[in-house]
């Protein structure tokens, strides 16, 4: 359950700041068995639906369930690939079109698994964790995301 419990800083309130992925990169000089980092910056379109732009998305998230399954993913990733670490950080509220809502930082001894995992990992968590996204309309309406 401890490892659970590391995984409640997977989600941060609003954009994703490029300072902060900076930081986290930065943080991973001192590892000198990595020798690959794959990362992947999931940013908001600024879609046109049926003649209305996007102007930002709204995350909400059934928090509990989604660090419990994230956990899951994580060990499952780790047990599949020979990863040095890996980090996850998704959004939660109001993110405008432009700015980052995900953040995923895979580092490994070796560059092929780094981007195989993270690939990989990045489609489990658009298919798997609950988390939904509300599109926020110019015009003040919105609807409900589909992931693709």
């Amino acid at each position: 359950m401890n490892e659970v419990k590391k995984y409640k800083n997977l989600f941060l309130r609003g954009a994703i700041a490029a300072s902060f992925i900076a930081e986290k990169i930065q943080g991973h000089q001192t590892k000198t068995d990595i020798g690959a980092h794959s990362i992947f910056l999931g940013q908001v379109r600024a879609d046109v639906i049926n003649g209305k732009k996007v102007a930002a998305i709204e995350y909400s998230a059934y928090e509990e369930m989604a660090i419990e399954k994230m956990h899951a993913i994580r060990e499952e990733t780790f047990a599949k690939y020979a990863l040095t670490c890996m980090h996850v950080w998704h959004s939660l509220g109001n993110v405008q079109a432009g700015e980052i809502c995900l953040f995923v930082f895979i580092s490994a001894p070796h560059r092929k698994v780094a981007t195989d995992a993270c690939s990989e990992l990045v489609e489990r968590i658009k298919a798997e964790l609950p988390v939904w996204g509300k599109e926020l309309f110019e015009d003040e309406t919105h609807q409900w995301k589909t992931n693709q």
